[in-house]
């Protein structure tokens, strides 16, 4: 599980910093990867990454502001001649709203995609999408628009098999091993039974991570944000700016950092960083951020972090 930064600037682009988008690659998991809003131009940052756009098959967007969803159709269209055809439909998820504009903007420019589109329309918080690895969760935070956080959640790993122990107690190898994997109860040809539930390790706990979307402090963000090994909140303004910040439905590096240490997560990025930040002050926001928890990163385009597991 990798997580990749496309664009970490807010409003509009910059030279050193594209708009909003954030892929979460989990290739060795289930071979796709997810995008996290689709500001403009993501599509050539996509090309300046090994990023394959035919492996993007679930769009999550926060809210319906142009620099988290202008790039939206000019990826989609592309990806028609990438061999997106191949596996099967792309899923977007985000608020009322997004189908008409992924459609009148496909529509109106008479383009003509390859694979089918499903639409999650979120009207209702909680339980977004659910497979055999990963539950998506979904809330609302506090922007000028209606705008969502996620939080992906890893399902829990089953424990190792004791191989070593069986080989002590001389159970003989091959299919075997496979049911007491899978915690079922064998009978040996010795006549001994024993149960696989007895033999697995302790289970490794998925991971965790939530990518928030343009707001205000809200309790939603601590629920969200919980025990997180990643948590991705926006940086819009700085340390003396919390006023500016809530007048504008934005949040300060401070107000994320303290997020992080209320809710005890693993690692805290910083992104969504005007434009105003640049050089010496750019890192001036990680460094007061960091002051407060320790854990933090300010994103750059095409950072990209692997996602550990947690130590506990």
């Amino acid at each position: 599980m990798e997580i990749e930064f496309l664009g970490t600037g807010a409003g509009s682009p910059a030279k050193a910093r594209n708009v909003t988008s954030i892929a979460l690659k989990l290739l060795e998991e289930i071979n796709e990867i997810w995008l996290f809003d689709v500001g403009e131009g993501t599509q050539h940052q996509i090309l300046r990454t090994t990023i394959k756009p035919r492996k993007i098959a679930r769009i999550f967007i926060t809210h319906l502001h142009g620099d988290h969803i202008f790039g939206l159709p000019g990826f989609l269209s592309s990806r028609s001649f990438q061999g997106a055809e191949k596996l099967g439909q792309l899923v977007i998820y985000g608020p009322k709203g997004i189908q008409e504009y992924v459609q009148t903007s496909l529509r109106l420019s008479q383009s003509k995609l390859t694979y089918k589109i499903k639409y999650v329309e979120i009207d209702e918080e909680g339980l977004l999408f659910e497979n055999s690895k990963f539950q998506v969760f979904a809330a609302r935070l506090d922007h000028r628009i209606e705008c969502f956080g996620f939080r992906i959640v890893e399902h829990d790993y089953p424990g190792e098999l004791q191989v070593d122990r069986l080989r002590a107690e001389k159970v003989p190898s091959g299919p075997l091993y496979g049911k007491l994997k899978a915690g079922e109860k064998v009978v040996l040809p010795d006549g001994r039974t024993l149960n696989g539930k007895d033999y697995l390790g302790q289970p490794k706990r998925g991971r965790i991570v939530t990518i928030l979307g343009d707001t205000r402090q809200t309790p939603n963000v601590l629920a969200l944000a919980q025990h997180a090994n990643a948590l991705v909140h926006e940086s819009t303004f700085g340390k003396d700016e919390s006023q500016l910040a809530f007048s504008y439905y934005h949040s300060t590096n401070i107000q994320a950092a303290k997020v992080a240490q209320k809710a005890q997560v693993g690692k805290l990025f910083l992104t969504h960083i005007s434009a105003r930040y640049v050089g010496l002050k750019s890192l001036q926001l990680e460094k007061d951020a960091r002051a407060v928890f320790k854990q933090t990163t300010l994103a750059n385009d095409f950072d990209t972090f692997f996602i550990p597991f947690s130590r506990k």
